[in-house]
């Protein structure tokens, strides 16, 4: 293959896909480098029509799989019919110096394929607050620059919701959303009448109720509520890079996708003073290869982009790339997800649901929203829904089969409803990745050694949102309320964020207000490794928001010979 480039783009998920989109389509000539095999749309999808019965152990992993996998079977969706995007715990290896549950998917597409959906917008209190009360640096950009972009995405994705007119949500472009239940909809009603400042509303989710005419171009489908989602949509019914970003890339063709590609390091120029090029693997040959270009976007995921940028050494950066004053791979944060409740209402059994909804409602945070008055900083947002339970009066003491026992089966049981917490976690130094001294993995790339914990101020939202969300679900009727701290290890959530953070000051930040390395301005870093701090909402959207502009900028900075 060709091995200049206008740009490369390093990883194929949700970023990587939106930066391949925009610079393509600005008329660079872009390659995807992606370490994982490559899928396509539809075609690598091979279990999404299958049934139960088809999945050798109907969907569950056998005990063998989930001993030699501790880790990547305790990931959300995970099993028989999703493995396959998912990687095994062997295939690569990382140093957990305090626990952490790195959950990965390589293939193009990345964890698209696999992502919760939930897109809500920050608020401007996520973008002042770190900064206003002392736990955080100041980001270099607010919300109301934010919004064309955010708009922008939305409206190419495809996001399903309601506007609310939510201080602490705020509204976007939204399709129609999935219609609340009767019990969500007592739910709703009951906490709005004892909490005027709470409100539990219809999710923001990346799922196409009713698409548009450029979604049916890209060959999208409505939502045909499955809720299958990560197996890989046939319909493409939701945003995935594989049925949307990365097919718009290839129309304009000037895409290149390199799969089974292990980036090792971006090379940098002295004499150039800047970044020519990245080294790399290639997995199928076991040779080491590679290929330059004018920009460089870094969209592996947070932590490996950290470690890509680690491992980018050379005589002016000799604590890689861009790390002049010790901040990368510091200051990671995640969501805090410890906090579960759940209980069962009586009566609506006259009622029950079409489909499988693939979506969840929000009760916008509602703590730090316009001031501090908590013991704890930063805020939660609390994800909840209701839902008819198996029938709990189905013969139990039975052979488990026959006409009598399905026939206790054919009505569902009680509903029930639940509420869990997605919380605010503070930047810290102390909280950090590096690479180590002596492991390396299969390629010989050094492993990165994880020491990320929580602190007081997690423990204290933790408590905070069993003590709230109790009260609320016994306001709302409910009964038999019974509640959970997981202690999960943090990673568990999947929003890994930070360690190469934006900010106004190169002393304090890696990356400027369009996510250029202060000190190497072709490279460009999107994902989750550029946040300054992780906010309460779901931070997906943001994330492309981010890489839409600044790959516009980078387009533009290069057709005008600036970097």
């Amino acid at each position: 293959m060709n091995t200049n480039f206008d740009a490369i783009v390093i990883g194929s998920g949700i970023s990587g896909g939106w930066a391949a989109k925009v610079l393509c389509e600005q008329g660079l000539k872009t390659c995807i480098v992606e370490r994982g095999r490559n899928v396509e749309h539809t075609k690598d999808y091979p279990t999404a029509l299958l049934q139960p019965w088809e999945f050798p152990h109907a969907g569950w992993m056998p005990k063998a799989f989930r001993d030699e996998n501790p880790l990547i079977t305790k990931a959300a969706g995970f099993g028989e019919d999703t493995a396959h995007f998912f990687i095994k715990d062997k295939d690569q290896p990382y140093v957990q110096k305090k626990p952490f549950d790195w959950i990965r998917g390589f293939q193009v597409g990345g964890k698209s394929l696999t992502w919760g959906r939930a897109c809500q917008r920050w608020s401007q209190s996520e973008f002042e607050s770190p900064s206003k009360y002392n736990y955080g640096i100041q980001w270099p950009v607010d919300y109301a620059e934010m919004a064309p972009w955010y708009h922008l995405v939305e409206d190419f994705i495809g996001v399903c919701g309601n506007k609310d007119g939510l201080e602490s949500m705020p509204d976007g472009e939204f399709l129609p959303p999935f219609e609340m239940n009767c019990v969500e909809q007592h739910m709703s009603t009951a906490l709005a009448d004892r909490y005027p400042d709470r409100h539990l509303v219809h999710g923001r989710w990346a799922h196409l109720t009713e698409p548009k005419e450029h979604h049916l171009e890209l060959g999208r489908g409505k939502c045909q509520a499955r809720n299958l989602c990560m197996r890989g949509c046939p319909f493409g019914a939701y945003f995935s890079s594989n049925s949307s970003t990365i097919p718009s890339a290839q129309r304009t063709g000037n895409l290149s996708i390199l799969s089974n590609a292990v980036v090792i390091k971006i090379i940098y120029d002295d004499q150039q003073k800047k970044a020519t090029g990245i080294e790399y693997i290639d997995t199928a040959a076991g040779s080491r290869q590679e290929i330059k270009a004018s920009i460089i976007f870094v969209n592996a995921s947070a932590l490996n982009s950290n470690l890509i940028l680690l491992n980018s050494t050379s005589d002016r950066f000799p604590n890689g790339l861009g790390n002049d004053h010790d901040v990368l791979g510091h200051y990671v944060g995640f969501h805090n997800y410890r906090g579960y409740t759940s209980g069962k209402f009586e009566g609506f059994k006259d009622t029950y649901v079409y489909g499988r909804n693939p979506s969840e409602l929000i009760l916008a945070n509602f703590r730090n929203v316009s001031k501090h008055d908590m013991p704890f900083v930063g805020g939660y947002t609390i994800f909840s829904g209701a839902y008819r339970s198996r029938n709990e009066e189905a013969p139990g003491d039975g052979p488990g089969i026959g006409a009598a026992y399905k026939e206790g089966l054919r009505l569902p049981g009680d509903w029930r409803a639940y509420m869990y917490m997605q919380g605010e976690t503070i930047p810290k130094a102390s909280n950090r990745v590096y690479l180590s001294d002596t492991e390396k993995d299969p390629w010989g790339i050094p492993q990165l050694v994880m020491d990320v914990n929580y602190d007081d101020n997690d423990e204290l939202m933790v408590q905070d949102f069993l003590k709230e969300s109790k009260a609320m679900l016994e306001v709302m009727g409910c009964s038999d309320i019974e509640q959970n701290d997981s202690k999960q290890a943090p990673g568990l959530d999947i929003h890994e964020m930070g360690g190469c953070r934006m900010g106004e000051d190169p002393k304090t930040s890696m990356l400027n207000k369009y996510n250029q390395l202060h000190l190497c301005q072709n490279v460009f870093v999107t994902d989750g490794a550029c946040m300054t701090s992780t906010g309460n909402q779901s931070p997906s959207l943001l994330y492309m928001a981010f890489t839409a502009r600044a790959a516009t900028y980078a387009a533009e900075q290069f057709k005008a010979q600036s970097i």
